[in-house]
């Protein structure tokens, strides 16, 4: 049977994802949102689809694909693509959804794991956990194998601290304590593919870095890659009433993500398992 993967949302990591499994001897299809980039991306050799989540797709857009997966926000409607594509949904034999680390809430500082009991605290994340469950109620109902992957903050070539440095926007904010988990967009595209294609159990994996870290570490680095001089750092009391509160938000929240199901499980091996060696190879792109 051909391998057909079917990616609702071709988006950061849905597009990296995308472009991988081409690579790899995929068909790929999708959705966007936009008629330019539909058009773009089917000279790639993808077939793309306009999703707005108002409409359902047809079902020669979805059908024969044997794999999955979903890289759409849910909003306070719940995720579009369950509730207008369920019926083709249930026609593949693999199924992934991208979630978040936030479904587990504030952790003060403190590890969390697949076996942690989520806990949201921000809308958004109550939002994803009740996608999840959508998504494994759907699978159960449908017999498919399905894949939850929960992932923290994601960065690459584009869209970095580096690129935040560049910008002049880049702000060195110590709040004691604090630690953020991230991934490099290439190693959530390797972990998806390798969860196509590698037997396991399936059920949910973080997909994070083995070093979660405070963001006035990152930025520091970001400044000594570029050359510049590393600023000083600004306190947290200082520096949260001049933000707006989705990024006070980001930092009402403390965990650092364990991935060791991912390796274990999936045997991935990540290709940036910090963000030294992430940041390093995108500066090198120039």
């Amino acid at each position: 049977m051909t391998k057909r993967l079917f990616i609702f949302g071709l988006g950061y990591s849905g597009l990296e994802i995308a472009q991988l499994a081409k690579a790899s001897g995929w068909a790929v299809a999708g959705t966007c949102t936009g008629a330019e980039k539909a058009e773009n991306l089917r000279a790639e050799g993808i077939e793309t689809h306009l999703f707005d989540g108002t409409a359902p797709l047809p079902a020669a857009a979805v059908g024969g694909a044997s794999h999955t997966l979903c890289t759409i926000a849910p909003g306070t409607t719940g995720d579009p693509a369950l509730s207008l594509c369920g019926p083709l949904l249930r026609q593949a034999r693999w199924l992934g959804y991208l979630s978040t680390t936030g479904v587990y809430g504030d952790h003060g500082g403190g590890w969390v794991d697949e076996d942690t009991p989520p806990t949201p605290g921000q809308p958004r994340s109550i939002e994803r956990l009740a996608a999840e469950r959508g998504w494994q109620a759907m699978a159960a109902e449908a017999g498919a194998k399905l894949d939850i992957f929960r992932l923290p903050g994601i960065y690459g070539p584009g869209r970095s601290t580096l690129d935040q440095v560049k910008a002049g926007t880049a702000r060195r904010i110590d709040k004691p304590g604090q630690f953020f988990s991230r991934v490099h967009v290439a190693d959530i595209a390797g972990a998806v593919l390798k969860a196509m294609t590698e037997p396991h159990p399936g059920g949910v994996y973080n997909v994070a870095d083995d070093l979660p870290a405070p963001n006035s570490d990152v930025v520091g680095y970001a400044f000594e890659l570029l050359g510049k001089p590393v600023p000083p750092a600004i306190p947290w009391d200082e520096i949260a009433p001049t933000m707006s509160a989705m990024a006070r938000s980001f930092y009402g929240e403390s965990r650092r993500v364990r991935n060791d199901r991912l390796k274990r499980e999936l045997g991935v091996v990540l290709r940036y398992p910090t963000y030294r060696e992430g940041l390093k190879a995108i500066a090198n792109l120039g």
